[in-house]
């Protein structure tokens, strides 16, 4: 099955123009043209439209009056705006009613393909994104847990099958890929959802505080202990305790451990007394307890205590479909967190996601997008973004005098969207630039914007 093409309309009433746009995109786009902005906007009530062009000065019926009609037939339709260098503003006004972006006359054609091609992906990022959050409003209700891959949908499986269950459970998997996340997924779906959730990290407690920590200690039972302490495993008597990084428990702590498992009752340190306690236990960790095992740094007998029922979390490398999802759901978070309005990733930089290992698995994925939230200069991710994605090389770049007239292009744009969110307030528009005033003056006078005050 062949790929559609896009489709792209040229609405000028120089014949011209018109000759020249077809010599340009007929072959890579289905190409329809129009002479008149009537004609266009015909064409578009019977044609199903990607992007126009969009000549700014046209008799009858302005290239600002068609933008509108446009925008309110089809908001999705991408609209570029071909004008002279004399009507910047107007570009700028065109803007602000949505069309994409604009480019001057005489233009070149590599960046005007170049300039199409952004605003297809663009389109196609819009599309992406709202299909994501479709789907997300599917996903998202499983506890929390994020996936469409086969992976997530054979844990979700086995979540629905253990939960109900006293079992212990161990879970498997290397760091960053949602183990405790899958514990309170286990624990919601379970009957003693509505109980504690207890959770502790044994990694994270010196090896003297640990015993206090998961039993409890009585006042007085050693220097410092200056009221009766309750431990974890009696904070979660009814519910679940969970027991991160429970490879890295030393030696003389795993006997209490197993100890405790067989009884079903702790003892506070410095205590007498006996304490039934009514827990299910779920542990994690990232280790290979057969070798920890075979070197004598983990007993046998709690680990098979502890592994009656396994489960093994894919990390993020194995299931790449769920990368889109993820990332989308990360967006969002961020963007309400950060009071942003990121979009989403361009598909070169979603590219660079799924080809990227991610090493530290959905924790590290979280991590990037947060950051490239907060060091976003636009309000879509592209590739160059990315700490790992390498040179980006546009065919503009090949080229040094086309490379300067892009940045030039660039920074014109840069300015011009600065100074129409600010009704055209140089003040205002330096101090969201981050730049002086003045430096603001300099910049607009070097690169020809005929600008009134």
């Amino acid at each position: 099955m062949t790929e559609q093409k896009p489709t792209i309309l040229a609405i000028d009433d120089e014949a011209d123009m018109l000759e020249t746009y077809r010599s340009i995109l007929a072959k890579k786009y289905n190409f329809l043209s129009a002479a008149t902005g009537q004609k266009g906007l015909d064409l578009l009530k019977k044609e199903p439209v990607d992007l126009v062009l969009l000549d700014m000065k046209m008799p009858k019926m302005s290239g600002i009056q068609v933008l509108k009609l446009i925008k309110e037939s089809d908001q999705e339709i991408e609209v570029i705006v071909i004008t002279a260098s004399k009507e910047i503003e107007t570009a700028v006004e065109a803007m602000k009613l949505g069309a994409y972006d604009y480019i001057v006359k005489p233009f070149d054609t590599s960046e005007l393909k170049i300039l199409i091609e952004r605003a297809l992906n663009n389109k196609a990022l819009a599309r992406e994104n709202l299909y994501l959050k479709e789907t997300l409003k599917e996903t998202t209700t499983y506890c929390d847990l994020i996936g469409r891959s086969a992976a997530m949908k054979n844990l979700f499986a086995t979540i629905d099958k253990v939960a109900p269950t006293d079992s212990t459970i161990l879970i498997n998997g290397e760091s960053g890929t949602g183990k405790e996340l899958v514990a309170r997924a286990i624990h919601k779906k379970s009957k003693r959802d509505g109980k504690p959730f207890v959770a502790i990290n044994c990694a994270a407690i010196p090896e003297n505080l640990l015993e206090s920590e998961l039993f409890g200690h009585e006042r007085g039972s050693f220097t410092g202990a200056l009221e009766r302490k309750t431990g974890k495993f009696e904070l979660a008597d009814g519910g679940t305790l969970f027991l991160d990084e429970i490879g890295c428990m030393p030696a003389a702590m795993q006997s209490k451990l197993l100890r405790v498992l067989e009884a079903k009752a702790i003892e506070r340190l410095g205590g007498e007394k006996s304490i039934p306690v009514n827990v299910r236990i779920i542990s994690a960790t990232n280790i290979n307890f057969q070798k920890e095992i075979d070197e004598g740094k983990f007993r046998s007998d709690l680990y098979y205590r502890l592994n009656v029922i396994p489960l093994n979390l894919t990390p993020l490398r194995e299931r790449k479909d769920d990368i889109p999802l993820l990332t989308e759901y990360f967006l969002g978070e961020f963007n309400k967190e950060l009071n942003k309005k990121i979009k989403g990733l361009s598909p070169e930089a979603l590219k660079a996601f799924a080809d990227y290992d991610w090493p530290g698995n959905v924790r590290e994925l979280q991590n990037m997008i947060e950051r490239l939230v907060v060091l976003a200069g636009g309000d879509t991710v592209e590739l160059a973004d990315l700490p790992f994605s390498g040179v980006v090389t546009e065919p503009m770049a090949q080229d040094e005098n086309l490379l300067k007239n892009a940045m030039e292009d660039h920074e014109k744009k840069l300015l011009l969207r600065a100074l129409s969110e600010h009704n055209n307030n140089r003040t205002a528009a330096a101090k969201a630039l981050g730049i002086a005033r003045s430096s603001l003056n300099s910049r607009i006078e070097a690169l020809g914007l005929a600008l009134s005050d």
